[in-house]
């Protein structure tokens, strides 16, 4: 494999964790027979290290970050909670036309979805199915896209696979029950999408932009329907399937997620923790008030558009345990933060079949980082 030295940047860390990490980077591009990886991370006393091993890959290079995305749709959410623009707990047939509503959510022969809020699509609550996952029409559009064949759909496509090819896992929960099932949902996200369009009378990608690229100066951050506000930015990295390089631009465009830096990533993250993209600070502690088991991916919980996972005393042996809050992306992508530690971190290795690697990465960095 082709590798190019890990390269750094603004490591302002002792030189001997400046080594480790450096070394680390270079060791996960070339032992995974990765194409490439960049990973960021910083702290609240700080410190802070970014870089990238593999040909054409910089701290700077923007790339695709997936399912990322979730945490700037729950943060869009949050902000339109505040400006009275919608309700968590309003149902979505509120806001939603009955052509896109009726007989979505029908359990044991009764449309539940009039018991569905835009707080249940933002927790993975509502019991909806994943327009990506199994269905009775054909082979999933999750295992398309593992596969690298690209793909292009638009709303109506997805909210008729929910309907007609898929059941839901669940009822839509009691939200003042101790505990909740959660199923992950991507059909929940999208429909998120479209409640905050019709609301504000905006697109996603112009509510991306106005109310948090811009306020953060995230210059690198953007929505595939538009461009990157610095014209200087450089392509984005390409996802690969193993080693091979896939161009997946239907799924780029019908998937609503953006593309973005390490760096930025990290001063987004930051700033939603902080809950400076709120009118209230305490906004943002409702990302993970209330956290449930996800049924499809049991080693993590969910909040607010927020995954959580805890890191235990023996994996963390000096520090632990603590728990890391973020979200992570089906091509290889991580976004965290600990609160004990107060570290972020952010980074990607662009992988179609590397959804576990991130979590791994993140253990290693914390150890280092810790010592």
């Amino acid at each position: 494999m082709t590798h190019a030295p890990a390269a750094a940047d603004a490591a302002s860390v002792p030189s001997e964790l400046d080594r480790e990490f450096t070394a680390l980077v270079d060791r996960l591009a070339a032992r995974r027979r990765l194409h490439h990886v960049s990973l960021a991370v910083a702290d609240d006393r700080g410190r802070g290290w970014s870089g990238a091993a593999g040909p054409g890959a910089s701290p700077e290079t923007p790339f695709f970050i997936a399912s990322i995305t979730k945490r700037f749709i729950a943060t869009l959410v949050l902000q339109a909670h505040e400006r009275g623009e919608l309700d968590l707990d309003t149902a979505i047939t509120a806001y939603l036309p009955a052509e896109v509503t009726t007989g979505l959510h029908v359990w044991k022969g009764v449309d539940r979805t009039p018991e569905i809020t835009v707080r249940h699509l933002a927790s993975h609550t509502s019991g909806l199915p994943d327009f990506y996952e199994r269905r009775r029409g054909g082979p999933s559009l999750y295992r398309r896209l593992r596969a690298g064949h690209d793909l292009a759909w638009g709303f109506d496509d997805a909210i008729a696979i929910a309907r007609d090819e898929q059941r839901p896992h669940f009822p839509p929960q009691d939200l003042s029950a101790p505990r909740q099932r959660a199923s992950y949902s991507d059909t929940g996200f999208l429909l998120l999408i479209r409640i905050l369009e019709l609301v504000t009378g905006r697109s996603f990608a112009q509510l991306v932009a106005e109310r948090i690229a811009e306020p953060l100066g995230l210059r690198r951050t953007w929505h595939p329907a538009g461009a990157p506000a610095d014209p200087a930015t450089p392509a984005p990295l390409p996802l690969h399937v193993r080693r091979r390089p896939v161009r997946l631009d239907g799924v780029y465009a019908s998937s609503h997620d953006l593309f973005s830096t390490t760096a930025e990533l990290l001063a987004f993250e930051r700033a939603l923790v902080r809950g400076e993209l709120f009118a209230d600070p305490a906004t943002s502690a409702l990302t993970t008030e209330r956290r449930n088991r996800l049924r499809n991916a049991p080693s993590l919980h969910y909040g607010l558009g927020t995954m959580s996972f805890g890191v235990s005393r023996l994996n963390l042996p000096r520090r632990g345990p603590v728990t890391l809050v973020g979200h992570s992306g089906s091509t290889g992508t991580w976004l965290f933060s600990c609160p004990e530690l107060g570290v972020v971190l952010a980074g990607t290795v662009d992988q179609t079949q590397a959804q576990v690697l991130p979590f791994q990465i993140m253990v290693r960095c914390l150890q280092r980082w810790t010592r």
